[in-house]
């Protein structure tokens, strides 16, 4: 009968006894960088420097489009025929209304030569959608 005491130790003590050799050692730690790597980037939210650039990127781009659009507003609210000008914006199709606005001169900011880009969106959507004090003082 052949000796199985090695089969008839507990889990606990089988795992104790076990020493893995270096070509395990090596696979398992292997599998493991493998696995952190996918895992971090797939659900963990980890970005290459290029990723993290062109967010950073974008998200620069949105903010001053919102400060633009909000400069618009001010602007287009205390303009002298602003209450004439939000009538005529308001009849104007959504793809002319960016046209009128930057021609008005309200989407370039202080010290910038060009309209900013995506502000006049959201400037139109911003003046066509809200109750302007220029519509109470006109």
């Amino acid at each position: 009968m052949p000796d199985n005491t090695y089969q008839s130790l507990s889990l606990s003590r089988r795992w104790g006894a076990y020493r893995p050799t270096k070509g395990v050692w090596f696979w398992s730690s292997l599998g493991c960088i493998v696995a952190t790597i996918v895992v971090g980037f797939a659900w963990g939210g980890w970005v290459t420097g290029g990723a993290a650039t062109r967010m950073a990127s974008d998200a620069a781009a949105g903010a001053r489009a919102e400060l633009a659009a909000m400069v618009c507003v001010a602007g287009f609210n205390q303009g002298p025929d602003a209450v004439t000008q939000l009538a005529e914006l308001k009849k104007a199709s959504s793809y002319q209304r960016g046209d009128m606005l930057v021609k008005s001169g309200w989407l370039t900011l202080p010290g910038s030569a060009e309209p900013v880009v995506g502000a006049a969106n959201i400037c139109a959507q911003k003046l066509t959608s809200a109750d302007l004090k220029t519509a109470i003082n006109g």
